[in-house]
């Protein structure tokens, strides 16, 4: 149980699923109640997929590909700063009745990747299965913790709209693009992050 709680305890730091739900609620503005299901369903779905593979097989998948983990650190906070970008400077198409775009599939990105399987979850999960590994550790607590995590996000989700209703469009709109700067913020610091790592290998 204590190995549970200590991993359920990072995945949701690093997930925030709170947050990740906020900026769900801004990228489905205007769109249905079934297509803000489907993409909750599906990306939490995916999401999860990810964070196994990557758990199991994830270190020797970059090695075999030749991609430090700095680089594919780097390449989701560039990610994540398009996404926040969008967060920022898109106007508000609910107010509109805009459907036109209820066939974009949101769920593989930005949603999924890299927000709620982004380079720090990903990371954790090489980091805490092949730990695991190596102490001869079951893995059962990292997967409970997992699908804990996940399933708290998909039902976070699907309960997004209904809290963006009781703040209100206007505080709804000024909380999103606020969380656009500060989304901004972390794809940076990724970015540096992943840059230092890579300076630090080429010093080793």
């Amino acid at each position: 149980m204590e190995a549970v709680l200590k991993t359920l305890l990072a995945y949701f730091v690093i997930v925030d699923p709170v947050g990740t739900a906020v900026i769900f609620n801004s990228l489905t503005q205007g769109k249905s109640n079934a297509y803000c299901r489907t993409m909750a369903v599906r990306a939490v779905l995916l999401s999860t997929t990810l964070i196994f593979i990557f758990g199991f097989f994830g270190m020797g998948l970059l090695s075999s590909l030749g991609i430090e983990m700095e680089s594919f650190r780097i390449a989701g906070g560039l990610l994540i700063f398009y996404t926040a970008f969008g967060m920022i400077t898109r106007p508000d198409n609910a107010k509109q009745g805009v459907r036109e775009s209820d066939h974009e599939d949101i769920s593989v990105f930005p949603l999924s990747i890299p927000l709620i399987a982004g380079p720090g979850s990903l990371t954790l999960s090489v980091l805490l299965f092949s730990q695991a590994a190596e102490r001869g550790e079951s893995y059962h607590p990292l997967i409970i913790a997992v699908l804990i995590i996940y399933t708290a996000t998909l039902i976070i989700f699907l309960l997004a709209r209904r809290l963006a209703r009781l703040m209100g469009s206007t505080v709804n709109n000024i909380f999103k693009r606020l969380l656009g700067v500060l989304l901004a913020s972390l794809a940076i610091q990724f970015v540096a992050d992943g840059v230092k790592g890579l300076f630090g290998l080429m010093g080793a």
